[in-house]
């Protein structure tokens, strides 16, 4: 069993292109469902995010494809969506 500390800890990586997309901000839960539907990325630092509308990346859970040691991989295509989730 993994932490959310432990997920949080670890780098975002697209295997579709090689970009770094960086450390999960926050994740999805379903409480109900007792599941994480998804991960959020912020998409640019934190100073200039104060001075931008939300511009966080959502990843769905589904588009994880393993986890390891130092980092996450996934594989989203160039078409990504904006998170909406309220900080």
């Amino acid at each position: 069993m993994i932490k959310t500390s432990e997920l949080k800890a670890k780098e975002i990586i697209n295997v579709s292109n090689g970009q770094r997309l960086g450390m999960i901000e926050d994740i999805d839960i379903d409480l109900v469902a007792g599941k994480i539907n998804g991960i959020i990325v912020p998409r640019e630092e934190k100073f200039l995010k104060l001075f931008s509308e939300n511009n966080n990346l959502y990843i769905s859970w589904s588009k994880i494809e393993k986890i390891g040691e130092d980092v996450i991989l996934v594989t989203i295509n160039d078409g990504l969506e904006q998170s909406n989730a309220e900080d």
